[in-house]
């Protein structure tokens, strides 16, 4: 069991419910559990993919610790921005496409 978190925006009112039965909201769309198993994490994300397409211009983005991947944390992402995470040098990087205008 490790620590899980879950960061969202602008998600419905049955998402942020279904999170907040499941983990404790730290803040708005910010959610955490100390000891989520592995099993209940996999069946949280599983509901939340279940019902992110009826998610507008929506993100969620779920962390946990993972010893085993670059940086020892695993990140889950549904919805915008979209964000390529890469492994350099060890560590865990989100790169996102640039918005450089000319």
């Amino acid at each position: 069991m490790s620590m899980t978190v879950v960061v969202t925006r602008n998600v419905s009112d049955r998402m942020r419910g279904f999170l907040a039965s499941s983990m404790l909201e730290l803040g708005p769309g910010v959610y955490s559990s100390p000891n989520l198993s592995s099993a209940v994490r996999q069946r949280v994300w599983n509901v939340v993919e279940d019902w992110f397409y009826a998610e507008g211009d929506a993100s969620v983005i779920m962390l946990w610790r993972e010893p085993g991947v670059p940086g020892g944390q695993a990140v889950a992402v549904l919805g915008v921005p979209p964000v390529d995470l890469v492994e350099m040098d060890g560590l865990l990087l989100a790169r996102r496409p640039s918005t450089k205008k000319d």
